[in-house]
């Protein structure tokens, strides 16, 4: 009998979160070398830093030194600046860039993945066509005609790096798949639970960025816990309540997992979209101006997705029935007064759930 192929993993993207995952996959392809090759791929979009390209600084120092500096990526991780090169023979695919550069990126992949190749997403977004909020590992299957399964949770790229004990969730349909994403992710710091639930995962992983923007609201306006909080459990009643009614197949368990109330709490207390939110507050910039300085080129999620949940809920005339979504929306790009996020948080008229 032949030996069992040994997947060749291949990290589609480069940022903080990018870099700090393919660190822990570099870390278990060593730990499995009967499953996995040694070797780690990692697609980074060429940049000139100091007048080198970035792809030849992190092969020399191991280290992405703009979006990931100190931190040690292993000398099996190698940055590959063509897409298409650093897929070629994949078996795995690990997504983790800006969900505006998916489709595209996906498009050039479809020729150079062999029939066996598997996917996870660990891209936070939803995708806003014609109308409709799309999940973005169901878009990948579409175009590259695999599986894709989806990671996400309570995970500040920094604290991952850093070796730093937290969880993560991956869902996905297959469970062989799930065993072979639980051996590419889970480490002693890196704790993997693996559920069913992919369409509720990544409703999370969206909508969650949304509500830190609506703490950096109540941080901005020098609010205390008590407000802070109730944002917090508002938006996650909000979240549940949109994955339930737009999305078949959400379980209200999921956001119990990491990627529910524990990514949303680290979100709110501590992410980018909180940080940017909270000096947009009093800056009197828009929330572009205060990201562009802020973020060292980086882009923030929870804006493109609160203009997009915004959207697709107006189009259902159904703004009203998720008023901190909504609050959160007017207040970053109508210019509704701050407060108004308190405001809306107070309870009128609202159908008693009894579930």
């Amino acid at each position: 009998m032949s030996a069992p192929v040994k997947q060749r993993v291949t990290i589609i993207g480069s940022g903080n979160w990018g870099s700090s995952i393919a660190r822990v996959c570099a870390q278990n392809t060593i730990k499995h070398p009967e499953l996995f090759e040694r070797e780690v791929r990692m697609w980074v979009f060429e940049e000139q830093i100091d007048g080198r390209n970035l792809t030849e600084i992190i092969n020399e120092k191991h280290q992405n030194v703009k979006y990931l500096p100190n931190i040690d990526l292993g000398d099996n991780v190698v940055a590959i600046p063509d897409v298409k090169e650093a897929a070629k023979g994949a078996n795995v695919l690990v997504f983790v860039l800006p969900h505006q550069f998916v489709y595209k990126v996906c498009e050039s992949l479809r020729d150079v993945i062999p029939k066996d190749c598997k996917a996870i997403s660990l891209i936070k977004g939803l995708d806003y066509k014609n109308n409709n909020l799309l999940i973005f590992s169901e878009e990948i299957e579409k175009i590259l005609g695999i599986h894709c399964a989806a990671l996400s949770g309570a995970n500040i790229a920094s604290e991952v790096a850093e070796e730093q004990f937290g969880e993560t969730t991956i869902a996905c349909r297959d469970p062989k798949d799930g065993e072979i994403f639980y051996k590419l992710f889970h480490t002693d710091y890196f704790d993997v639970n693996v559920i069913g639930d992919w369409r509720g995962l990544q409703v999370c992983g969206a909508l969650k960025n949304v509500v830190a923007l609506g703490a950096g609201i109540s941080d901005g306006l020098k609010y205390g816990n008590n407000t802070k909080s109730a944002v917090i459990r508002r938006g996650l009643v909000e979240m549940r309540k949109f994955g339930k009614t737009f999305f078949g197949g959400v379980h209200t368990e999921t956001f119990f997992e990491s990627c529910g109330v524990a990514d949303l709490i680290t979100t709110c207390a501590g992410g980018r979209n909180r940080k940017v939110a909270a000096a947009f507050i009093k800056s009197g910039k828009s929330i572009e101006e205060v990201e562009k300085e802020m973020l060292n080129g980086q882009k923030l999620q929870g804006t493109t997705t609160s203009q997009e949940v915004f959207h697709f809920l107006s189009a259902r005339n159904m703004t009203q029935e998720f008023p901190l979504l909504t609050a959160i929306y007017r207040v970053i790009y109508e210019n509704a007064p701050p407060e108004s996020i308190a405001l809306d948080l107070r309870t009128r008229n609202v159908k008693v759930d009894l579930e």
